[in-house]
């Protein structure tokens, strides 16, 4: 298994926490770019993902193409998200899914990166995509945070 892939996943973990780091319950709820989540609901959709994700993954390197079965972004979001949830909990929840996923792994052979499942929403899809999308998505997702923050005056 190609080390280098799983680090840049793994080294993603403590991200989410610094990120939020200093910003109180009401500047992460609050909606400095309209029409946008808020900062809260980006850190619950990364914890969702990253659990929905690493389950996938795991699927893929241990079962014979398995079937993956998409979800509705948005209505998690709309639904399940409450101000009250606590988005701190959400980022070491998604810090610690990261190592867990991270350390089994990096205990496959090489030739598991090579591995699908069938995704219903996007076709075939290797365990090598999977890691890398992952970590495409909390990268696209930390600018909009970053971004937040600067709007809220948090640098």
């Amino acid at each position: 298994m190609d080390p280098n892939l799983i680090e840049r996943y793994a080294s993603g973990g403590p991200l989410v926490q610094q990120a939020i780091e200093g910003i109180s319950h009401a500047e992460m709820n609050a909606y400095p770019v309209p029409g946008t989540w808020s900062i809260q609901e980006i850190v619950l959709h990364l914890m969702d993902s990253d659990l929905i994700g690493a389950d996938r993954m795991k699927r893929v390197a241990a079962e014979e193409h398995p079937t993956l079965i998409g979800y509705n972004e948005t209505l998690f979001a709309k639904c399940l998200y409450a101000p009250e949830i606590d988005a701190r909990l959400a980022a070491e929840i998604f810090a610690l899914n990261r190592r867990m996923t991270a350390a089994m792994l990096a205990r496959l052979p090489d030739a598991a990166l090579a591995r699908t499942g069938y995704h219903n929403e996007h076709g075939d899809m290797t365990l090598e995509q999977f890691l890398n999308n992952y970590s495409q998505h909390l990268d696209h997702h930390l600018k909009f945070i970053r971004e937040k923050r600067r709007l809220l005056g948090k640098g």
